[in-house]
C-alpha cells in the first residue's frame, strides 16, 4: 500500500470515528485556531485581516453538506486575504477539498479539479508568489485530493467487505434452513415408511400364528429388521442433525440412500414389487439418488396404506437426456391429491433437482406416481 492509501486509511478511521455533528465542530475549531493562530500571535493583524481568516476556515463546518458551496467560499476568502497576510497553508481550503475527494460524486469531484486548479493559480499569482511556493501549495492540494479519494476508496471498501460477509451469512443461514428441511422430508419418509409397514406386519402376525407358525416368525423377524433399519437412519439423521450446526461446508451426515438400494426397498415394502430398469444407467450425484431412493420409499408406502394393493411396479427408465421414476399400483385408484404432506414433498425433492412429479389414475387403472429428473 502507497503512503497515500496509509494516510487516507487513518483519515477514513479517523473521520469515521469523528463523524457527525461533534466530528465537524472539531475539524472547524482545529482549522480555524490554524489560520487564526498567526493572524492574531504575536501581534493581531487588522481586523477585517482576522475576520477574512475565519470566512477561509469557519465554514469548513459545513463542509459535508455542500462541499463545493464551502470549497468555492473558503477558496474566495483566502484569495482576498493572501493579497494582504501570507498564512503558512490554506488550511481551510485544503480541508474543504479534500472533503469533496471523499464525498462528492464522480462529476463533482472531476469538476472540482480545474476549479481548484485556478482558483489556486489567482491566489498564488495575485500577490506575485515564487515557482517555489506554487509548487509547495500545489503539492498541498493535491495530497489533500489524493487523501480524499483513497479514504473514500478505503470507506467503499469497507462497505463491499461487509456486504459479502453478510452475504455469506445469508448463504450458510439459508443452507442450513435447506439441510434441516431435506432432514425433515427424510425423517417423515423413514417414519412413515418404517412404522407403516411395522403396523401392517404387526396386524397379520397374530393371524399368521396360528395358521403357519414359520411364516409367522418370518414376519417378526420383519418387523424386527425394519425396526432397526429405521433407528438407524433416524441416529444418522439426528447426527447430522447435530452436525449443521457446525461450520458451512462441513460434512454433515451419513451416507445419503441410492439407487442401489431401491431393490432391497422393495423386498422390506411389504408388496410384491416388480422392478424393472431400462436403458445404460448414467452418472447421477449422490443427492438426487437419494431423492429418487425417497420418492420411491414415500410412494412405496402410500400405496401400502392408502390404495388397499398388494402389487406395485417400479420402473427406472435411463434416457438420454432424463431419468425416468414410475411407481404404480393394482388398487383402487385416484385417492384425494394433496392430503398430507406425502406428495407434497416427493413434488419438492423433484423440483430441488429441475424434475417434475405428477400423481393420478394409471392408465390400467390404480395410481401412478411419475418422476422426471433432468441428467444434463
Amino acid at each position: 500500500m502507497t503512503s497515500v492509501g496509509r494516510a487516507g486509511g487513518v483519515l477514513a478511521l479517523w473521520t469515521a470515528r469523528f463523524s457527525g455533528r461533534r466530528g465537524d465542530v472539531a475539524i472547524a475549531a482545529v482549522t480555524t485556531a490554524a489560520t487564526l493562530g498567526p493572524l492574531l500571535v504575536p501581534s493581531p493583524k487588522a481586523w477585517w485581516i482576522v475576520a477574512l481568516g475565519a470566512l477561509a476556515s469557519a465554514p469548513v463546518y459545513w463542509r459535508r453538506r455542500a462541499p463545493m458551496a464551502v470549497a468555492l467560499f473558503v477558496g474566495a476568502a483566502m484569495t482576498v486575504m493572501v493579497l494582504w497576510e501570507k498564512p503558512f497553508l490554506p488550511f481551510g481550503p485544503l480541508v474543504a477539498v479534500y472533503t469533496i475527494a471523499d464525498l462528492s460524486p464522480t462529476w463533482k469531484r472531476l469538476a472540482a479539479i480545474p476549479a481548484v486548479a485556478v482558483i489556486v493559480g489567482v491566489s498564488l499569482a495575485l500577490p506575485g508568489e515564487d515557482s517555489e511556493i506554487f509548487r509547495l501549495i500545489g503539492t498541498a492540494f493535491v495530497a489533500a485530493y489524493a487523501l480524499g479519494t483513497s479514504a473514500r476508496a478505503n470507506r467503499s471498501r469497507t462497505a463491499e467487505l461487509a456486504e459479502r460477509a453478510r452475504r455469506r451469512e445469508q448463504q450458510h443461514i439459508a443452507a442450513v434452513a435447506e439441510e434441516r428441511a431435506r432432514i425433515a422430508r427424510d425423517m417423515h419418509d423413514i417414519i412413515t415408511h418404517a412404522v407403516g409397514l411395522m403396523v401392517v406386519q404387526a396386524e397379520a402376525g397374530p393371524v399368521v400364528v396360528r395358521s403357519d407358525a414359520p411364516r409367522a416368525e418370518a414376519v417378526f423377524d420383519a418387523i424386527a429388521d425394519t425396526g432397526r433399519g429405521a433407528l438407524n437412519e433416524l441416529r444418522g439423521l439426528l447426527t447430522a442433525l447435530r452436525a449443521s450446526d457446525g461450520p458451512a461446508g462441513e460434512d454433515v451426515g451419513p451416507a445419503q440412500p441410492s439407487l442401489d438400494g431401491l431393490a432391497s426397498l422393495a423386498e422390506r415394502s411389504g408388496l410384491d414389487v416388480v422392478m424393472t430398469v431400462e436403458g445404460e444407467r448414467r452418472r447421477t450425484s449422490g443427492s438426487l439418488e437419494a431423492a429418487v431412493y425417497r420418492i420411491v420409499q414415500e410412494a412405496l408406502t402410500n400405496v401400502r396404506k392408502h390404495a388397499g394393493a398388494r402389487n406395485a411396479r417400479l420402473r427406472l427408465r435411463w434416457t438420454a437426456r432424463d431419468l425416468v421414476v414410475e411407481i404404480a399400483d393394482d388398487g383402487g385408484g385416484p385417492r384425494r391429491d394433496g392430503g398430507g404432506y406425502g406428495l407434497i414433498g416427493m413434488r419438492e425433492r423433484a423440483t430441488a433437482y429441475g424434475g417434475t412429479l405428477t400423481a393420478g389414475p394409471g392408465q390400467d387403472g390404480g395410481f401412478l406416481v411419475r418422476a422426471v429428473f433432468p441428467l444434463e
